[in-house]
C-alpha cells in the first residue's frame, strides 16, 4: 500500500467521526441554543478525537470497521460528549 492509499484509507475511516464533529455543535448550538464554556471549534476537535477514537476502539472490539453497532457507538458517544460540552460539566 502507498503512502496515498494510506491516505484515502485513513480519511475514509474517520469520515463518520467528522461528519459528527461538525454537525453537532452547530446542531447544538440552533436547535438547542446551547453554547458552553468552550468555542465551537474546540468543541469540534473534542469530538473528533474521541470519535476516532470510538471508531477504532469499535474495530478492534468487533474485529473489522464498518459494522452497525460501531456507528451506534459513535452516535451515542458523540451525543453525550457533545450534551456535556454545552452544559459545562465543570460548573
Amino acid at each position: 500500500m502507498n503512502p496515498w492509499d494510506l491516505c484515502v484509507h485513513l480519511l475514509n475511516f474517520s469520515a463518520p467521526a467528522l461528519a459528527m464533529a461538525l454537525l453537532l455543535p452547530l446542531g447544538a448550538r440552533w436547535v438547542l441554543r446551547l453554547q458552553g464554556p468552550m468555542s465551537w471549534w474546540r468543541q469540534m476537535l473534542c469530538q473528533l478525537l474521541v470519535g476516532i477514537g470510538v471508531l477504532a476502539g469499535s474495530m478492534v472490539v468487533l474485529g473489522r470497521d464498518g459494522k452497525m453497532a460501531g456507528y451506534a457507538a459513535l452516535v451515542v458517544v458523540a451525543a453525550t460528549l457533545q450534551w456535556l460540552l454545552a452544559r459545562g460539566w465543570r460548573r
